[in-house]
């Protein structure tokens, strides 16, 4: 999924760098999700199954609204 993609490069490319060890492990435990999964968690009509997952996917998603 292209737009998945998107989202998930420009974090690497902007936050990845300094976030946490903690925020580190939680980006790559996402990773480990399925395609679906993660459309769903980036769209919020399925919510992540962790507190870490669910702060993250929030600060990915959060640019991506004023992006377009």
């Amino acid at each position: 999924m292209r737009e998945l993609d998107e989202l998930l490069t420009r974090y690497v490319d902007e936050q990845y760098e300094h976030a946490t060890e903690a925020d580190r492990a939680a980006f790559r435990s996402l990773l480990e999700a399925q395609d679906t999964s993660l459309h769903a968690y980036c769209l919020g009509s399925l919510s992540p199954p962790t507190p870490e997952l669910s702060a993250l996917i929030g600060r990915i998603t959060a640019g991506a609204a004023t992006r377009r």
